[in-house]
């Protein structure tokens, strides 16, 4: 190996730059360490209180989501609440419509037998002259609801005797049936009460050109039914009696 020589003066400037060199690099250490410094982590208890903070806030979110479940679980209760009480009354008032229809119709049912029961389908004689059958009520004149409406239909003599009730004035009553009478056959029954009967009337019938050539017309019968109600006996007996006026001969 060659040796190398300095100069004297050597020495002294290679030792000022190591001392330089040494200096420079502790100082680049102090600043690599400061800026580590700078850059390193949060202390442990900064950190942890950010981690508190976060579950602080976590919990408080948790805390309104659950509150807000309880709301919405209470309103749907009280809406559920709220729409069966609805239902209960809905159902109460549907529950009343139809027992009050129910009772509707049993009052109905009992007026029209009632109406059944003292009615009767009897001819009545219109304006124009035709007879037809219509149902003519008569309310009861007897107390107790035992009464009845009957239509009985008998040929002339009917063997009756008629009466009128002393207790109820032109009322007018069955007193005796002949045993083997019209009236006996046709099912009238001592103390059976008149309340209408047929009767006939003849009227006079002009045609109009009779009455331009001076004609007096014609008789025609015409037969009605009479109410017996409040009539005196004797014209109600001239009423049966008026039946045999009827051309077509029928029965009372």
């Amino acid at each position: 190996m060659a040796n190398v020589k300095f100069p004297s003066a050597a020495p002294a400037r290679y030792a000022a730059s190591v001392w330089l060199l040494l200096v420079l690099s502790l100082a680049f250490l102090i600043s690599i360490k400061e800026t580590a410094a700078f850059s390193s982590p949060l202390p442990s208890a900064a950190l942890r209180h950010k981690q508190q903070h976060v579950l602080l806030s976590s919990s408080s979110d948790d805390d309104a989501t659950s509150k807000l479940l309880e709301k919405a679980r209470k309103l749907r209760e009280e809406v559920s609440a709220v729409e069966q009480s609805k239902a209960e009354v809905q159902k109460q008032n549907d529950a009343k419509e139809q027992a009050q229809r129910e009772a509707e119709m049993e009052a109905q049912k009992e007026k029209d037998q009632q109406r059944l029961r003292y009615s009767a389908e009897v001819p009545i004689l219109k304006d124009m002259g035709d007879e037809v059958m219509e149902r003519v009520d008569f309310p009861p004149r007897l107390k107790g609801g035992k009464s009845r409406i009957v239509t009985i239909q008998a040929p002339l003599p009917l063997g009756l005797v008629l009466g009128e009730d002393e207790a109820i004035p032109g009322l007018t009553s069955v007193d005796e049936v002949a045993a083997e009478g019209n009236g006996a056959a046709a099912g009238v029954k001592q103390g059976d009460i008149v309340r209408a009967i047929t009767a006939c009337q003849t009227t006079m019938e002009t045609p109009t050109w009779q009455l331009l050539a001076g004609g007096i017309g014609q008789p025609k019968t015409k037969r009605f039914m009479y109410s017996v109600d409040g009539r005196p006996l004797e014209e109600v007996l001239d009423a049966i009696g008026s039946n045999r006026m009827d051309v077509q001969a029928r029965d009372v």
